[in-house]
């Protein structure tokens, strides 16, 4: 781990809260700012994998297939270089929704998922984020499971 002063448990703790409002602002701008120049998005339930400018427009069609997304942590655990969160999301299944070979039409039904993220972090800047979602919980909700 760095010994950098920003990447101290107290920094991070303001880091992490000023992330996360930015996702839930769906600010492309405020998040990419916190990001290294080579981070590394990595969506392990969704098989979903972006690294340095490749991960804005990512993001982005995450934001375009759930526009109303918006996030909630149930847990935060910070530690010199490192967050992790458990979180809830929730949104409007309002766009077409894709998983691999998978594809939901729009249901309008508002859905709810949980999930966890691994973020280390370098000279106070996100160096990863590695995200665990219960996927099968979202195929079900927007009907593509029983």
């Amino acid at each position: 781990m760095s010994a950098d002063s920003r990447d101290s448990e107290a920094a991070l703790r303001e880091t992490i809260a000023r992330y996360n409002d930015a996702w839930n602002a769906h600010d492309l701008d405020a998040i990419m700012a916190m990001h290294a120049p080579d981070m590394v998005f990595d969506n392990h339930t969704a098989g979903e994998s972006a690294s340095g400018e490749d991960v804005r427009p990512h993001i982005g069609s995450i934001f375009e297939t759930w526009p109303d997304i918006e996030f909630t942590t149930r847990r935060l655990y910070v530690h010199e270089g490192l967050v992790v969160q458990e979180w809830t999301a929730a949104a409007t299944h309002a766009k077409t929704m894709r998983r691999g070979d998978l594809t939901a039409e729009p249901t309008g039904r508002r859905v709810e998922w949980d999930g966890i993220d691994s973020i280390p972090f370098e000279g106070g800047l996100v160096k990863r984020k590695d995200v665990y979602s219960d996927s099968v919980s979202i195929l079900r909700q927007v009907g593509l499971l029983d």
